[in-house]
């Protein structure tokens, strides 16, 4: 798929556009972007960075990241995705000057967005404007009950499966891995340190099972109050796994809750436990 940041980048040709944040890419999203590609015209994709509610000053807990979002697009069937960074210029655009710039301007054809999708100056603009403007407004399949703030709310309650099942997919937490307290080692179960984008939504804290790099992880999420931490770690032990993790980008999906952190009457106790949760882990089923 082809990533591009304006659309004087892009070639002009026949273009079936779906335009939205589509944050988590979830089964509505993947409708949006199927209607698209259904045209048989070259799909193409307009997405916003940042997310319009952050770039306005409002708290949003992210889905997916940019790069998680753009790599699930590609594999939806996307061709080309343009990111429109949301800036005051864009904001202040007229819808009008909005349409031609970045819709015409590529060849788009036929344009599918959610019945609420607004765009351009006071949000003026709307499906039913472009329509007037000449282009083919999509028929796009709707998917009761699935939206990203659902998603975030089954996320924020631990339901990791009721998640998936509005996603399509299991959740994934993607991020960094960086230097962590090291105790895992010590009590034979070496942990990633994964450190996530500062906007990214995190699961209730928890043990869940999950998956990385093709290897089982049994996870934690919280602060380990075993040991009195106070700040949020998510740690992911992968199961049968070795190699260094340091430095490099992990996604990690999410298949199941286990049980909530825990503090043990002994070290013992904890390794026991985490025993438990290592087979709980290789017993699990991805949704």
């Amino acid at each position: 798929m082809r990533i591009v940041s304006a659309p004087g980048q892009l070639d002009r040709q026949p273009r079936a556009v779906a335009i939205g944040t589509f944050d988590g890419v979830h089964r509505g999203h993947r409708s949006t972007v199927q209607a698209a590609i259904d045209t048989g015209l070259a799909p193409t994709v307009i997405t916003f960075d940042p997310h319009p509610r952050i770039a306005l000053g409002n708290h949003v807990e992210l889905i997916s990241t940019l790069e998680r979002r753009l790599e699930l697009l590609g594999e939806a069937g996307v061709e080309a995705t343009l990111i429109a960074s949301f800036t005051p210029e864009l904001m202040s655009l007229e819808p009008e000057v909005f349409a031609e710039r970045y819709l015409r301007g590529i060849g788009v054809e036929a344009v599918a967005a959610g019945e609420n999708f607004r765009f351009g100056a006071r949000r003026r603009g709307a499906l039913t404007m472009l329509e007037r403007l000449g282009f083919e407004i999509l028929e796009v399949e709707m998917v009761p009950g699935v939206s990203s703030s659902a998603i975030r709310q089954a996320l924020q309650e631990g339901d990791v499966c009721g998640a998936a099942a509005m996603l399509g997919r299991p959740y994934e937490l993607d991020g960094i891995v960086v230097a962590g307290d090291q105790r895992g080692g010590t009590l034979g179960y070496p942990t990633a340190n994964l450190a996530l984008d500062p906007h990214s939504v995190c699961p209730r804290y928890g043990i869940y099972a999950g998956a990385a790099l093709d290897h089982r992880a049994a996870l934690s999420i919280g602060t380990n109050p075993h040991y009195g931490g106070t700040e949020r770690r998510i740690e992911p032990y992968l199961l049968d796994f070795e190699g260094d993790l340091y430095g490099k980008r992990l996604v990690v999906e999410v298949w199941e809750r286990l049980r909530n952190e825990m503090v043990f009457d002994s070290e013992e106790d904890l390794v026991a436990q985490i025993g438990r949760d290592v087979e709980a882990t290789r017993a699990a089923t991805r949704p």
